[in-house]
């Protein structure tokens, strides 16, 4: 009989992004300008601001900005697809 391998033996820890490195943006109310419901942000770590309640986030302009972290989701994402997102932003 073939033996089934579990999720957690057949996932290395290093496949994929830190669970806080990309967001899922759920809500944009109060920044309906600065950020799109549903889309995925880079974040960048902020000790003395997460403390406060908000996350740093790289917007569309390439500059990262404080946001309340209840509108967005942390995510993690395929190694080689946070690569793919980060490259993207660094060329827009």
């Amino acid at each position: 009989m073939k033996r089934m391998v579990s999720e957690s033996e057949n996932t290395k820890s290093n496949t994929s992004s830190p669970p806080e490195r990309f967001w899922l943006c759920v809500s944009n109310t109060g920044y309906e300008a600065s950020l799109e419901p549903r889309k995925v942000y880079e974040g960048l770590p902020d000790a003395p601001a997460r403390a406060r309640g908000l996350v740093r986030i790289i917007d569309e302009s390439g500059e990262d900005y404080l946001f309340p972290v209840s509108l967005f989701h942390p995510i993690a994402l395929p190694q080689d697809t946070a690569a793919v997102i980060h490259r993207l932003a660094a060329v827009s």
